[in-house]
């Protein structure tokens, strides 16, 4: 098998040109509250004295709602790259380096951690008693859809109705699995002296998502609904990543360690739970199945059989027909470790399929950073 020497940039544009990529089409998925939303929320753009921009740290570029970044850019901003656990930490120093040469405020966080929420808060209070002396502030919250944006309102709001009780009435954001869910605005204090406020807005994409990989990020990371792209296509666009990077490699050669020093390493233990996990998330529900040992055994037996396929596959993964065909391998073979079982072959790759995605959006594949920092351009 000829090895790659791919970066992350090369890899998206070659899987961006593969046939199932392509064979789709462009992403589509605009609901008719976004266009309302997208007009409503540019007025009140106007009135924000900080904005946050909530991205995906996941795909802190392709999480970016391009058609407000020339309104954002004249704003005074933080970037907050959220969902960091599920995040390469080592390249999520990159991202927060890069952002930084950029004089551009950013912060790495997870919504669901009252800790990582103060400090984001804390430094938006900061940011805004710096260069405004005026006595009632608004803030604004932004993003599109599947962030993490109203997980991140709502633990605000906790921390709001901590400062200021007389605000805890005020209805919780509405947040779900499916993207497009908070379709209305609201918001409420956090500070005084100066009185600083907090609005919520719903999470809004551009119209059309003109780069194929763009949308296949969007989608795979949730921002776009599954129907609007097929499963089947997202997790083939997922097996091309992995593939390319060799990442089920890594796998073997992380657990074969493991087995070699009996796991007692602390810093092997802490390289294997960043891939395994020792607990499930809140955000991890997602997961039809409750027992965890179960869970990290099938996860195990899923790491195993894309290495195998991808160590024994004799064909030239530079050749994207060969790299196709070792997907369509490893769709099928995964229906034993997943334990799906049924006689319709289409129905197998779609089941398979969803159980796959949602091994990968709940982080129990490892963290992943799906951009290039090096096209990263505020």
């Amino acid at each position: 098998m000829k090895a790659g020497a791919e970066g992350i940039r090369t890899i998206g544009r070659r899987i961006g040109k593969m046939r199932f990529a392509v064979s789709g089409g462009v992403v589509q998925w605009f609901p008719g509250h976004m266009f309302a939303a997208t007009r409503v929320i540019r007025e009140r753009l106007k009135l924000a004295d900080l904005v946050i921009e909530v991205r995906d740290a996941r795909i802190p570029l392709s999480s970016a709602n391009e058609d407000l970044q020339n309104v954002l850019s004249h704003k005074r901003r933080i970037i907050a790259l959220n969902k960091k656990d599920l995040a390469n930490p080592n390249m999520m120093h990159h991202w927060i380096r890069s952002f930084d040469s950029k004089k551009q405020d950013c912060i790495a966080v997870n919504a669901l951690s009252k800790h990582s929420v103060s400090q984001l808060l804390a430094l938006a209070e900061l940011k805004l008693k710096e260069v405004s002396s005026k006595d009632t502030m608004l803030v604004m919250v932004v993003g599109v859809p599947n962030v993490g944006k109203s997980a991140l309102i709502n633990s605000i709001h906790q921390i709001a109705v901590s400062r200021f009780p007389v605000q805890e009435k005020i209805k919780r954001a509405t947040v779900g699995r499916l993207p497009g869910v908070t379709q209305d605005i609201a918001g409420f204090k956090i500070s005084n002296r100066p009185s600083i406020y907090v609005l919520d807005t719903p999470g809004i994409l551009v119209p059309r998502i003109h780069d194929i990989e763009t949308g296949l990020k969007l989608a795979l990371t949730g921002a776009v609904k599954d129907s609007a792209v097929g499963e089947e296509r997202l997790a083939q666009y997922l097996l091309a990543i992995l593939n390319i990077r060799k990442t089920p490699l890594h796998w073997n050669n992380l657990m074969n360690s493991a087995k070699q020093s009996d796991g007692s390493s602390p810093e092997l233990v802490e390289r294997v739970s960043s891939i395994f996990g020792n607990s499930f998330h809140k955000r991890r529900k997602a997961l039809d199945v409750t027992d965890i040992m179960y869970v990290e055994g099938l996860v195990k037996e899923v790491m195993y059989t894309l290495f195998t396929t991808l160590s024994e596959y004799d064909g030239d993964l530079d050749d994207d027909a060969c790299l196709e065909s070792l997907i369509d391998i490893q769709l099928m073979s995964l229906q034993k470790p997943l334990k799906v079982v049924h006689k319709s072959s289409e129905v197998v790759r779609t089941m398979v399929s969803k159980k796959l995605l949602t091994l990968f959006r709940t982080g129990k594949l490892g963290p992943f950073i799906l951009d290039d920092v090096s096209e990263a351009i505020m």
